[in-house]
């Protein structure tokens, strides 16, 4: 589809309002005292939809599929002439597809919401309304928090209280691939300070040997689930360690909970949950299964749960870091609003695709830079 015909045209039957000017007044001024709060009218609001597919530049390679493409839908949520932007992406693990998220949003009536800020009860009517469905309900989640934060006229880091200045760096993911392709990869991650490397399949040990012997950058290593013996994984994370790597990310099956245990207990790296942990009560699960958990929004159900979870974490005394799935810079730049509680980021999901449709968070210097001087997630239409 034209992408600018969903940003700025009809879709789903409904009327497409444009953005009016107070809002790129509100972002030109959002970081002065007085900064404009658009009154509601008592407006409904009004859920609109499309499919988007995602091109990667590469071909997506990990321990058990490969794939050029993700799906994605991207939302819209309007109230009084105010546009708050959302996505769902659907990476094949997740377990939806776009048929299923437009099924899921067709089902919604957010209509019967005339204020936007009830975030807790728009997110308890969206479980009642169907389980699971996680990403769906992040690109709900994604919107409504880009629209509030536009009425406030306020970016979501200042409403949080946090300090843009202390977003970590974010790692550059070198998929698994030939060894030419993976020297083409750490070629164009020259300005990132961290690499990702996925693992999980036989030529583990060669592909960090090719990164070596181009980089002496520290890495951290995503397995995606691909180990399945205690024993290796201790064996790899010992080598790994050896090789200025900074944690190891699920190793091993999210159901060999027990074996994942003994491997936290003995491994000189962090070992963190990603398959493992989805939503908030899958934190305090991988509590003592796992130091760390990333946090995306597409398996939290988005920004309002990544944040619980978060601070749960924290509070259980694990680090955090925060992920993504291959997304457009929409919502990219939602997540980039909570980095700075993050001790890791990997927010590259907008650089790995050739069509990215929104212009949000960048990479400056390899640290992820939210956009300041824009209300709500800070993504525009590109």
């Amino acid at each position: 589809m034209d992408r600018r015909k969903f940003l700025k045209g009809a879709m789903m039957g409904a009327a497409v309002i444009a953005a009016p000017r107070w809002i790129t007044a509100a972002a030109s001024a959002v970081s002065a005292p007085g900064s404009p709060v658009r009154e509601m009218t008592g407006g409904r609001m009004k859920l609109s939809f499309a499919p988007y597919e995602l091109q990667l530049r590469h071909s997506f390679n990990l321990a058990k599929f490969s794939r050029t493409t993700t799906p994605d839908v991207l939302v819209k949520i309007e109230l009084d002439g105010v546009t708050g932007y959302g996505e769902a992406s659907m990476p094949p693990y997740l377990g939806e597809s776009v048929e299923s998220v437009t099924r899921y949003l067709s089902s919604l009536d957010l209509s019967q919401f005339a204020d936007p800020f009830r975030l807790a009860e728009i997110h308890d009517y969206m479980d009642r309304v169907a389980p699971d469905n996680r990403a769906a309900k992040a690109s709900v989640d994604i919107a409504l928090h880009d629209l509030t934060g536009k009425l406030m006229g306020q970016p979501w880091y200042r409403i949080w209280g946090l300090s843009p200045e202390n977003t970590p760096d974010t790692s550059f993911t070198i998929g698994i691939d030939t060894p030419d392709i993976v020297r083409q990869k750490v070629a164009e991650a020259e300005p990132y300070k961290i690499l990702k490397v996925k693992m999980g399949l036989d030529h583990d040990t060669e592909t960090v040997d090719i990164i070596r012997r181009m980089t002496a950058r520290p890495i951290c290593v995503d397995v995606n689930q691909g180990w399945t013996d205690k024993h290796h994984a201790l064996e790899m994370c010992h080598w790994l360690a050896e090789r200025n790597c900074l944690f190891v990310e699920q190793p091993m099956p999210k159901e060999m909970i027990d074996e994942t245990a003994w491997l936290r207990e003995r491994s000189p790296l962090p070992i963190v949950a990603d398959e493992f942990l989805q939503r908030l009560d899958d934190v305090r699960r991988a509590y003592g299964v796992y130091d760390a958990i990333n946090i995306k929004l597409m398996k939290s159900t988005g920004m309002r749960e990544a944040k619980q979870m978060a601070e749960l974490a924290q509070a259980l005394g694990m680090d955090v870091m925060l992920g993504c799935m291959t997304e457009t810079s929409c919502a990219i730049s939602a997540a980039s609003q909570l980095a700075p509680v993050a001790k890791w980021a990997d927010l590259d999901g907008n650089l790995l695709i050739t069509n990215d449709c929104f212009d949000g968070a960048k990479i400056v210097d390899g640290k992820v830079e939210i956009p300041r001087d824009r209300p709500g997630i800070g993504a525009v239409e590109a």
